[in-house]
């Protein structure tokens, strides 16, 4: 499934109105969430967040020190079994032995910094994250904001690949849901208009290395900014976006700025590297 806009309109769009889950390009969303209350002055990029050592920027580029649920085989194994997911609380009492291992200021993709991020805007705005999304995300950018996934129902709407039951709490940072199509338009409104001041958004996108992007990834230069992995593709483009995957499916969402395109492909099956694959030469087609 794909669907493609640019600056003049809508070239590509297959499947463009089918829900789906948008896995990690979830973190896009939290982050320009986040970069909206930094412009309005209620938050500090560089001061230590709620006494913290780590700050918000260390936060959003997966450099606060902070380990991921991912390393723990109980959680494969529970989501793997269709188990309920386990409550936060639980959940961050097991990751926090892992944090040991990992070194502030280097790489370390975290789930968990997401999840207290995400827990923080809310107490900040008094607002579900569903709801904060739509409000300061979706209504000024014109764009039907996703859902977060709260329970298992949620999902009865939702293209999931080839899985057919997940219960969505596992995604601790939030599950979003919603089209193709409101996929690429949040991201090619949130690089192209003035929600975010220029400058923030320049803060965004200029990511900082993070090595090697894995065997069977198109990417020449991998790096991650505040909430986008960014950096150039194999074929030379400059790219700006997201990759999640889930059971059952994978998404890529990415900005192509010197074209101002904007690519969305959903794939079933642990085929993420494929979606991203697929996006970047849609990024080069058109």
């Amino acid at each position: 499934m794909k669907f493609v806009c640019h600056a003049n309109g809508y070239e590509i769009a297959e499947h463009a109105d089918v829900i789906v889950p948008w896995w990690s390009f979830t973190k896009t969303l939290i982050a320009a969430l986040a970069l909206t209350l930094v412009r309005d002055g209620r938050l500090s990029l560089d001061d230590p967040l709620d006494g913290q050592a780590f700050s918000l920027r260390e936060l959003l580029l997966h450099r606060a020190g902070l380990a991921d649920y991912g390393a723990l085989p109980a959680y494969h194994a529970a989501v793997a079994a269709d188990e309920d997911a386990w409550p936060v609380e639980y959940l961050l009492a097991q990751v926090a032995p892992l944090h040991a291992k990992v070194t502030r200021g280097e790489f370390c993709y975290s789930n968990v910094g997401y999840a207290l991020l995400r827990r923080k805007l809310e107490e900040m705005t008094g607002l579900s994250l569903d709801e904060a999304l739509r409000g300061r995300l979706g209504k000024p950018l014109g764009v039907n904001a996703p859902r977060i996934a709260m329970q298992r129902s949620d999902l009865d709407i939702v293209q999931m690949g080839s899985v057919t039951a997940y219960d969505p709490r596992w995604v601790y940072h939030g599950l979003a849901i919603g089209s193709l199509r409101d996929a690429g338009l949040l991201l090619h409104r949130l690089q192209t208009s003035d929600l975010l001041p220029q400058h923030l958004r320049d803060e965004m996108n200029a990511g900082m290395p993070v090595g090697g992007p894995g065997a069977d990834r198109p990417w020449r230069l991998a790096a991650y900014g505040l909430g986008v992995m960014t950096g150039i593709a194999t074929n030379g483009l400059r790219v700006i976006g997201h990759t999640g995957g889930g059971p059952g499916s994978g998404i890529a969402v990415y900005h192509f700025p010197e074209g101002s395109k904007t690519a969305v492909v959903f794939i079933g099956g642990s085929r993420a590297n494929e979606a991203e694959r697929e996006s970047f030469a849609l990024g080069a087609e058109i």
